[in-house]
């Protein structure tokens, strides 16, 4: 059942709008702040009002024009596009609390530049969430890289002006090789809409066929952070934590593997790849990506370097589900979609009060910290075992059925992968937990903790209550399990 509304627009509208109102509000903190709360607000309510019609089996669509014929720009909320929206405006809401109470305390030049770009990145991320088809993604994929660069690059210091560079050109290469390939898809097919199951069946063949599935990989593999196209993001490290926070549990990342997730379901289908065996590479490249990954992790230092080389390992893992075809892997990549966007976040709010509570950036200057601020480290531990798989964390749920994914596929093999990068997870998560809680060395006196901030400790203690929720709380599970089942379905069928 298709239902004709103008909400998904408004969604994806209201933020950019608020970009404007945040940039007129310029003089005027107060009001510039609750502009933000109150499109962030806004924006979650209306994407939640579409949950009822989606999870009852409908699909929302609006259409915006068709300026080249079979290449309309159209909107279309299923059950995937759904899950990626509400987690994005969902935790817009909680980022802006904390980017608030963040920005404060370090006093940080630019603020309303960064809440302006923030909202616009907003805006790209649920347009990505709701496009329709390849040409509204690729408008909106590109919108994302553009608002999110004014925020890796907010320091303006060498480091961060660098970063920002390296972003762009990463960025805007994967575009124009995702250009090429959506351009090649409508000349040869005559569309580009998204279809559960994929479209392409019969147009292209052979060596044709492996290139455009290649070329549409590597426009989303950068975002993604496949390896060998992962170097910027540690380089983006550089921008302040609600940043990094941003962009690796909620919009820039989490874009790139949402549209592996599209591309594989949406334009070739499972059982085009699965005749052609093109899938496999991928297969392989992610399992490297998941291990490689993982054990640079182990030895960096610097805090948001091991966090942002932790990110790439899981975002490696969401991509593996997606390429084995399989329904089990589907689900366990859609939910680890959201589940480690949780769990993610709760990490880098918890680094993010560490440097602003007591100005320490390398694990190796945390010793001792544990005892005179425990609250952030209880935090991160509770996070840490929900992305190395342990029950009842949320991320035991996708982990499962990631690993049930491989079973399907009969490559035991990557099953075996999944279940390493879980021991490398513990074997790079556990040294900050035992430093933290060690004595300090002799000659290392433990620095003076400034007093507790609500706005940055209330919401870590909301997202690591949320990735323990989804993990046992039975309403939030199936709620959650219902879309990725619906997705599933609509994928392969039955």
């Amino acid at each position: 059942m298709i239902i004709v509304s103008a909400v998904p627009l408004l969604a994806i509208a209201v933020s950019a709008a608020s970009a404007v109102l945040i940039f007129l509000a310029r003089r005027s903190p107060s009001l510039r702040e609750s502009v933000t709360f109150a499109a962030a607000f806004l924006k979650f309510g209306l994407i939640a009002s579409l949950y009822p019609a989606v999870s009852a089996g409908g699909t929302v669509a609006f259409r915006l024009a068709e300026w080249i014929p079979g290449a309309p720009l159209s909107l279309r909320v299923d059950a995937l596009g759904l899950t990626f929206a509400v987690l994005s405006s969902g935790l817009w809401i909680v980022t802006s609390v904390y980017s608030l109470g963040y920005m404060r305390a370090l006093r940080e030049h630019a603020q309303t530049r960064y809440f302006a770009s923030f909202a616009l990145s907003l805006s790209a991320a649920v347009g990505i969430a709701f496009a329709g088809d390849l040409i509204t993604f690729f408008i909106f994929y590109e919108m994302l890289t553009l608002s999110t660069w004014p925020l890796v690059a907010h320091k303006e210091s060498a480091e961060a002006l660098k970063a920002g560079r390296k972003y762009l050109v990463y960025s805007l290469s994967a575009g124009a090789l995702l250009l090429t390939a959506i351009v090649w898809t409508w000349l040869s097919t005559g569309s580009t809409a998204f279809a559960p199951g994929g479209f392409i069946d019969g147009r292209f063949h052979g060596s044709a066929l492996a290139l455009v599935f290649f070329l549409f990989i590597a426009g989303c593999a950068v975002k993604a952070s496949l390896f060998p196209v992962h170097a910027w993001l540690p380089s983006a490290m550089a921008a302040p934590v609600p940043v990094s926070a941003l962009l690796h549990a909620v919009a820039v990342v989490k874009a790139g593997v949402f549209g592996i997730l599209r591309i594989t379901g949406y334009v070739f289908g499972p059982e085009v790849l699965q005749s052609s065996a093109i899938h496999q590479p991928l297969c392989a490249l992610a399992a490297f990506t998941v291990i490689a990954a993982s054990l640079i992790a182990l030895v960096q230092d610097n805090f948001k370097r091991r966090l942002a080389y932790s990110t790439i390992s899981q975002l490696a893992c969401i991509v593996l589900g997606t390429a084995l075809l399989t329904a089990g892997g589907f689900k366990g990549a859609i939910l680890h979609l959201a589940n480690h966007a949780f769990l993610k976040i709760t990490l880098f709010f918890t680094a993010g009060i560490i440097y602003v509570q007591a100005h320490r950036e390398n694990v190796s200057d945390f010793r001792g910290l544990g005892r005179k601020m425990p609250l952030p480290f209880i935090l991160f531990a509770l996070a840490a075992a929900g992305l190395a798989g342990f029950p009842p964390l949320a991320g035991f749920i996708s982990k499962w059925h990631l690993c049930l994914g491989s079973a399907d596929s009969f490559e035991r093999l990557y099953m075996g992968v999944f279940l390493f990068s879980s021991l490398l997870n513990i074997a790079y998560f556990f040294p900050v937990i035992q430093s933290a809680f060690s004595e300090p060395k002799v000659g290392h006196s433990v620095p003076e903790i400034q007093d507790n901030n609500w706005l940055l400790l209330a919401p870590a203690c909301l997202t690591a209550a949320l990735g323990l929720a989804f993990g046992c709380v039975p309403l939030l599970m199936k709620a959650q399990s219902g879309l990725a089942d619906q997705a599933v379905q609509a994928v392969f069928g039955g």
